[in-house]
């Protein structure tokens, strides 16, 4: 159990009321869930169950799985009005053998005599405190969980078995093997289907996890029978953690013998979901309520794997942005495919801050929509955020800073009576923003070459700032570089129209601006930098543009 609590919830008629009627997903799993103990009583606690598998270093899936769970629970405690106990448990599959050795683990060939060792008897690669490769897995799970500040308890599945959690459910499951047989067999190949069993056991002589066919399933002395690995026909109790299951009834057996009555699971579960239901069903329990998410994928477009590495790490996303904006990622269209790659963290900075900025102002049946009370558990910070991320990613390429002393200078002139002290959350972007520019900005940057059209505009837009107070705000500086823009063809976008009639101005001029004076091919709101970024200084930007220094 972590020394976390529950975070009070806000129980007021209006917002119970609310709730009832969200359309927030995370109310609508809630729902569903309340209607299954209406039916099953509330004597007992109710139980959120996620499965984790560590073959490989926990990623942001994994991450979500435990965040969407949470939401999920949120939800209900407001629907019951935190009237009926809850659990989170976060079950670690760490008996499963290793079938292959995961890429992204230093020296791989000393992992090769433990394949189909349960991962718990694998050596810890990594070295440190922790005995096995499984440990040390799951005490990196456990310590992003805690960082985070989850209310939960870690079950290990090897503990589970050996200390006999599972043995009543294990014998039942010796009594009901033709049955669960009749619900396995089917989905198999002819091949698989002549040598499948339900019970892995793990080897007597080489400790490792056998799929071998069953000799002989006694029910009333619950034992199996097999060949080992020698040829020498071995009978083990499936008690003790002498056995274990193969993974589709190991899911339906933990159902049954937890009683759990809420798990989420990726789309690639989706078709063995009916298997899992089945066999929760035969060993005596009732299928808990799912919800079925979409996967990320890496900025190839594929699944985000443990042993391949690819995709985002939960320490990589933290090293550039705040726990906050990976779980807003994590909570918008859980039912659609995401990719998860470096370029979407900006854009989930920005937009936790402005949900978290606009929660006050609404009303109630909004504020239960905002991804925000999801996220906080409707705590919800006061933070006010002058200058978004965006914009400092670009403060950092401007001024090529290398520390926050720079950007402070930028923003205080920018923001008065704005400081590292009075906002400690736009002081820690602010470190993040140099950090995430130096490694994937700075290394992309290709500055354009201005042709002669370019160069009229850019010595226009000199003038045009030149003409300008020292002062003068975001809102007047972005009216003064559209109008640059008005009289030049190439800028000019008919399906837009100017206040004098004309034709408008197209994003082609600030598309040019950014790659010019940049070297990117977007960012914010032009005037609202220059305002930032001072006047003076832009112009001394256009002017190492035109002179060809930028490009040197």
């Amino acid at each position: 159990m972590t020394d976390q609590s529950l975070p009070p919830l806000d129980l007021s008629q209006e917002f119970v009321e609310a709730a009832t009627k969200s359309k927030a997903w995370p109310f609508e799993e809630a729902r569903k869930l309340v209607k299954r103990i209406e039916k099953r009583g509330t004597d007992k606690p109710v139980l959120f169950e996620t499965g984790y598998g560590p073959s490989g270093l926990p990623h942001i899936g994994t991450f979500g799985e435990v965040l969407r769970t949470t939401m999920v629970r949120t939800a209900f405690r407001l629907l019951t009005e935190d009237k009926i106990p809850t659990r989170l448990l976060c079950f670690s599959d760490d008996m499963d053998g290793m079938r292959k050795i995961p890429e992204n683990v230093p020296d791989r060939a000393a992992l090769e005599p433990y394949l189909q060792m349960p991962l718990t008897a694998v050596p810890n690669p990594f070295g440190g405190d922790y005995e096995s490769f499984a440990e040390h897995n799951n005490a990196m799970l456990r310590r992003f969980l805690d960082t985070f500040g989850f209310d939960y308890e870690f079950a290990s599945a090897t503990e589970y078995y050996k200390a006999g959690k599972f043995d009543d459910v294990l014998i039942r499951a010796t009594e009901k093997y033709q049955k669960i047989m009749d619900v396995m067999l089917p989905t198999l190949g002819a091949e698989r289907q002549a040598t499948y069993s339900p019970f892995l056991p793990i080897s007597p002589t080489s400790g490792r996890v056998l799929y071998v066919p069953m000799k002989d399933v006694n029910s009333k002395d619950g034992t199996i029978t097999f060949a080992d690995e020698t040829g020498e026909d071995i009978t083990l109790p499936v008690t003790g953690g002498k056995v274990k299951l193969q993974w589709k009834p190991d899911f339906g057996m933990r159902w049954a013998a937890l009683d759990v009555d809420f798990e989420m699971f990726g789309k690639d579960h989706m078709t063995n979901a009916p298997i899992y239901d089945k066999i929760c069903n035969i060993l005596g329990g009732t299928a808990p309520e799912h919800f079925v998410y979409e996967l990320f994928l890496d900025e190839k477009g594929e699944k985000i794997s443990k042993s391949k590495g690819n995709g985002l790490t939960i320490d990589e996303w933290l090293t550039y942005a705040a726990p906050e904006s990976l779980a807003l990622y994590n909570f918008q269209k859980p039912k659609t495919a995401k990719k998860l790659y470096f370029d979407v963290i900006p854009k989930a900075v920005d937009e936790y801050y402005t949900f978290v900025q606009k929660y006050e102002q609404m009303p109630v049946e909004q504020k239960l929509q905002n991804p925000v009370w999801h996220i906080h558990s409707g705590n919800i910070p006061k933070i006010d955020m002058p200058v978004p991320f965006a914009m400092l990613l670009n403060l950092v390429s401007a001024s090529n800073a290398e520390n926050k002393d720079v950007l402070w200078a930028f923003i205080s002139r920018y923001a008065p009576g704005v400081t590292a002290s009075t906002h400690p959350e736009l002081d820690a972007l602010v470190g993040y923003a140099i950090r995430y520019f130096d490694d994937f900005v700075k290394p992309t940057k290709s500055f354009k070459v201005p042709d002669d059209v370019e160069r009229t505009a850019l010595e226009k837009l000199d003038e045009t700032l030149a003409a300008l107070p020292a002062d003068a705000d975001g809102g007047a500086i972005q009216d003064a570089v559209l109008d640059v823009a008005r009289s030049i063809e190439r800028y000019q976008d008919p399906s837009k129209k100017g206040p004098d009639g004309g034709p408008g101005v197209s994003v082609v001029w600030f598309s040019a601006l950014y790659q010019l004076l940049l070297g990117q091919e977007k960012g914010p709101r032009f005037g609202s930098f220059v305002a930032l970024y001072g006047i003076a200084e832009t112009r001394e930007m256009i002017r190492k543009a035109l002179a060809g220094e930028l490009t040197a």
